[in-house]
This record gives C-alpha cells, structure tokens and sequence, in this order.
C-alpha cells in the first residue's frame, strides 16, 4: 500500500511539472497577443493624449512637439508597440504616464494594495458566506429556510451593483455608524497601528459589501444546484445505504464532487481581483486601480491602461493555474 501511494505521488509531481511547463508556455504566448491586440484597440480610438492639450492656448506649438517626442506619439503605432515591448523585456519598465508624468510601475504599485484588500475582503465573505449557506439549503431542500435562501438569493441577483452601491452609500450618509468614503479618517496619521488597522477596517465594510452582496446570490445558488445534483447520483445512494452517517455523506463524497466546478470560478475570481472593484472604488472613493484606470482611459493615458490590461491578463493566467492545481488536488483522476 506504502509502494501504490509512493506511486501516485511522484506521478502527481510529475504531472504537476508537466503542467507547469505547458502553461508557462501558453502564458508566454497569451499574454504577447493579449498585449499585441491590447494596443491596437487603444490604437483605434480617435486621438491621442495630446489633443487635450492643443485646446489650452498657454501650450506652445513647440512645447506639444517636445512632449510628442517624449512620449514617442511621433513614431508609427507598430514602432511605438515594439518599444514597449522591448522596454518591458529587458528593463522591466512598463513607461510612463503621461498624465502624472511618472513611471507606470510606481503608479500602479500605490494602487494595487488597496484594490486588493478591497477585492480578497470581498471574495472572502462571498465565499465564506455563500458556500455554507448553499450546503445548507441543498441538504434542507423545500424547507422554509431553503425557500427563504432563495427569495434572497433572487433579490441579490435582480438588484444590480450600483443600486446596492448606491443603497449602501444612502446608509453611510444618513447614519454616523459608517463613513461616507475614503479609505482612511482625516486624524489617520495620529493614531496608533492598531487604531490604523480598525480604521481601515472600519472603512472597507460597506464597500466590502457592495460587492458581496452582488456576487452571494449566484454563488450561494450554484453550490446548492451542484449539491443537489451529486446527491441524486447513484453512489450516493449506495453510501446511505450502507449506513455511513449523513454528515460523512455529504460532507465527504458528495461535497467534495460538487466543489470541482466552483473551484474553476474561484480562478476566474482571482483573475478579477484587481478590476472587479471597480464600481465600489467609484462609489465610496475608495483610491484604488479601477478609478485609475477609468481616468487613464477618458485621457487616452496608453501605457497605464496597457499596464493595467496585462495585470488583469496575467491574473487571469493564474487564477487558471491555479484553479487546475486545485482541481488535480481534489480530484486525482483529473490528468490534464
């Protein structure tokens, strides 16, 4: 028995390495058409940054040539994708803003950790809350609180994310208990690290839950529809029949069967944690990527949003891989 379960670890390892090979590979190549396409849609749109600055009459002629060459808007669209690219192969350097005149790096950096406390927040609630709920109704099904879950769970999906950021927002102003927006107090500097970190906290709750509240409902229906389907298979049945306890039923053969196709969108979930906060950074001026974006974007701010593009491309890459690796772990019958 010790030789078989030798026998399949190394072939898990050796199938884990496989698959790590091959989607490096497929990374390599998804991430330059991503990039390739990425920039000839921003390519397409009229203008560029410049002509924002051509309506101020206190710009010179000779001023707006100088920034054209020093953003290289004066080369041909391919030349100045292929100096981007090379830019990023060999040094890193992603460019620069031509709106706040600094690399694209440093300005991102000071985004990121604040939509991703915002976006992992939310994701684990929604999950945290959702996933048991659903097990709850599936193994409670056309009980009171099977049908409840679901009136609320049809509430959640028909109420679309800005009304409940909106509602949410209506909340903060007509009672002190929550803050309008922001991610921190005014006397912020002057408190402690643990009165920081409540501050925070304090902060992030109501956008936290504008976005759980939105994506609850499909998840906590989902994990309920996958339950109840396992549980009508066969070697369920068979299970029960052999007098194994329920718990041991549900929570040992049929969960772990009804959790691989969540398991896949959890990586879709990652590949959305550096955009899918857009709305509630909008809402509760929450100082975040998805705010900068959008302003990147209305400025036709290029190298920010292509940036920005390859982040969510590569997030993407590895909510999947991670999500195969998952699904290989809980489900050792799955090879490829």
């Amino acid at each position: 028995m010790n030789a078989v379960g030798r026998h399949v670890q190394n072939a898990l390892r050796d199938g884990t390495a496989r698959l790590l090979l091959k989607r490096l590979g497929e990374a390599l190549i998804t991430l330059l058409l991503a990039s390739a396409l990425s920039f000839a849609i921003m390519q397409l749109a009229p203008g560029n940054y410049l002509d924002n600055l051509k309506a101020d009459p206190q710009i010179s002629l000779e001023r707006l040539q100088e920034l054209e060459r020093q953003f290289g808007l004066d080369k041909s669209p391919l030349e100045q994708y292929v100096r981007w690219l090379w830019q990023i192969i060999r040094y890193g350097n992603f460019g620069t803003s031509f709106v706040y005149q600094r690399s694209v790096a440093s300005l991102l950096w000071e985004r990121i950790p604040a939509t991703l406390l915002l976006s992992l927040s939310s994701i684990l609630l929604t999950w945290g809350v959702a996933i048991p709920l659903g097990i709850w109704a599936a193994v409670n099904q056309d009980r009171w609180s099977d049908r409840l879950l679901r009136i609320l769970s049809y509430l959640g999906q028909g109420f679309p994310s800005f009304i409940t950021a909106l509602l949410l927002l209506f909340l903060a102003q007509s009672t002190p208990l929550f803050p309008v927006g922001g991610m921190t107090s005014l006397y912020y500097d002057d408190l402690p690290w643990v009165a920081k970190v409540l501050d925070i906290g304090w902060h992030l709750i109501l956008p936290t839950l504008a976005l759980t509240l939105t994506s609850f409902a499909g998840l906590q229906r989902l994990m309920r529809g996958n339950l109840l389907d396992v549980l009508r298979q066969n070697y369920i049945q068979t299970a029960r029949a052999k007098g194994l306890p329920e718990s041991r039923v549900i929570y040992v053969h049929a969960l772990r069967n009804a959790i691989n196709p969540l398991i896949t969108l959890l990586g879709f979930e990652f590949a959305s944690l550096l955009s899918g906060a857009f709305i509630a950074e909008f809402f509760f001026n929450w100082p975040g990527l998805g705010r900068l974006i959008l302003q990147a974007v209305t400025a036709q701010d290029i190298y920010v949003v292509m940036a920005s593009l390859m982040m969510g491309a590569l997030m993407l890459i590895i909510g999947n891989l991670l999500a195969d690796l998952l699904l290989r772990w809980a489900d050792p019958r799955i090879t490829d």
